[in-house]
């Protein structure tokens, strides 16, 4: 959903909604998928849903780097809190956390 008009909003940002409404959407599938599993009696179509849910993460993992590479902030968001071995709430000189 848009909340301003189409024609007021640059290339970059209709191109950023489409990328966040994309990861969005694979989010909600892979919890459709895991949901679905978790449900499933049938060792077969479980197996076959847990498949799609994976696929559907490699989809938002590159939809995420996509967004990383396009936005600078995300980019620093994501260089402090992504692949670290401390808590992602251990950020002491982050006014947010204190």
């Amino acid at each position: 959903m848009l909340y301003e008009e189409r024609e007021k909003l640059s290339l970059k940002t209709q191109d950023m909604k489409r990328a966040i409404d994309s990861l969005r959407e694979e989010l909600e599938a892979i919890d459709l998928y895991n949901q679905r599993a978790d449900a499933c009696n049938n060792p077969e179509l479980k197996k076959i849903l847990q498949h799609n849910a994976d696929e559907e993460k490699e989809h938002s993992a590159m939809l995420t780097e996509w967004i990383r590479k396009n936005d600078g902030a995300f980019s620093k968001q994501f260089s402090e809190y992504m692949f670290k071995d401390k808590d992602v709430t251990d950020h002491e000189n982050d006014v947010m956390w204190r």
